[in-house]
């Protein structure tokens, strides 16, 4: 088994990943932010939030993914981090989600607004939205200094091909695709493409929407998951994904101060390493 720079006997610090095309350290459990942080203006749906985000980046949590497809969750956050002090401490990211040069400009100028950012950390193209146009912008603002990293992000396996094809393309920081255990068809070709070119990967819809939990409802972890200190079906899902010698991040999505608590463990202690992946996949195939 593979422990990355952690270990809760050891040193107590989150695990983190090397993003590979700069060897800045990332923590490998982050936040996502899709309809979880969509609570608009209203204090008592952004109290819990507040909360999250706190818990979250005194774990050692740092990136935390949004975008302007995601309602109000951009301005939430941004409100929410200032008012915590947080900005130094994270990593932000967001994507650019419209057709057209200019069009995209002002998309990511409000992000910057909305996020109260000077600098985003990363800035992806939703989903290969006009993707050949945003990618010279994106080249172009990380030149200037405007954005840290740049990528491109999928949630679907019927946009493999197109991804790849612009991975083997053009040169990018990042690749954001959804892996899970219910979700392996990235590992087929994206993953490993990913690796051989020095792309971080961040992996989202990691519990594939909830139905994974509603899969494991009243059902026991196997006796085994202890030997890579597993106490919840959402750290045994975590750290299968992050298991994965691909994988930088995993962006599991909550509003919920006790569920950050139980993702950000998945961060800690050691990883499954290719034998105790197969056997944790073959026992979820068998639920």
């Amino acid at each position: 088994m593979l422990a990355m720079n952690s270990g809760m006997g050891q040193d107590n610090k989150i695990m983190t990943r090397k993003i590979p095309s700069t060897g800045e350290d990332i923590p490998a459990v982050g936040l996502g932010t899709w309809q979880v942080f969509d609570a608009g203006g209203d204090a008592a749906a952004r109290a819990p939030l507040r909360a999250v985000l706190a818990a979250f980046a005194k774990a050692g949590g740092k990136m935390i993914d949004s975008s302007p497809m995601y309602g109000s969750a951009e301005s939430v956050v941004g409100d929410l981090v200032a008012e915590l002090g947080l900005r130094d401490k994270l990593f932000i990211a967001t994507k650019v989600w419209t057709s057209g040069r200019e069009d995209g400009i002002r998309q990511m100028e409000t992000s910057f607004r909305r996020l109260r950012v000077k600098q985003m950390d990363l800035m992806q193209i939703h989903n290969l939205k006009d993707a050949g146009v945003h990618t010279r912008t994106l080249l172009d603002w990380k030149a200037k200094g405007r954005i840290r990293y740049h990528g491109i992000t999928h949630y679907t396996s019927s946009a493999y091909a197109e991804v790849e094809t612009r991975l083997k393309a053009g040169k990018y920081d990042f690749l954001q695709i959804n892996y899970s255990l219910a979700e392996r068809e990235s590992e087929k070709r994206l993953l490993s493409i990913a690796k051989d070119r020095n792309i971080a990967v961040i992996a989202n819809r990691p519990f594939a929407e909830g139905a994974m939990f509603r899969r494991v409802r009243g059902k026991p972890l196997p006796p085994w998951a202890g030997e890579i200190g597993v106490v919840s079906w959402a750290q045994f899902f975590l750290k299968w994904i992050v298991g994965h010698p691909a994988i930088t991040c995993v962006i599991p999505g909550t509003g919920k101060p006790e569920h950050i608590a139980d993702n950000v463990a998945a961060g800690f202690g050691a990883l499954p390493g290719e034998a105790m992946r197969a056997r944790m996949a073959k026992y979820f195939n068998t639920l």
